[in-house]
């Protein structure tokens, strides 16, 4: 586990963050934060270096966008899902998991 201060998560600025040995991509949307795997499932690229719109977060290297909510790949290249990591908040604590949501 990895512990976060909110107010350290800027609005629709990704950040690459090390779970337990995982590489996680943390965005804050509003008060909502999200982990999901750093590593694009099409190209090795890092998408903590990508832009955010909306719910979905794109790629910089070959532009396939990934939805944070459920790491589902949104367009192509990308055809794979994103492990998506547990997020708990707790006031302006939040803390990432390095277990899957579906686990």
């Amino acid at each position: 586990m990895t512990t976060i201060d909110l107010e350290t998560l800027r609005e629709n600025k990704p950040v690459a963050i090390e779970v337990d040995g995982k590489k996680v991509c943390v965005a804050r949307i509003g008060d909502e934060v999200f982990a999901i795997a750093n590593t694009c499932s099409h190209a090795d690229a890092d998408l903590s270096d990508g832009d955010i719109n909306g719910f979905a977060i794109e790629c910089w290297l070959h532009g396939a966008e990934f939805d944070l909510r459920s790491g589902a790949a949104i367009t192509l290249p990308a055809t794979m899902p994103l492990e998506v990591f547990t997020v708990t908040r707790s006031e302006n604590t939040v803390t990432i998991s390095s277990q899957s949501v579906s686990e």
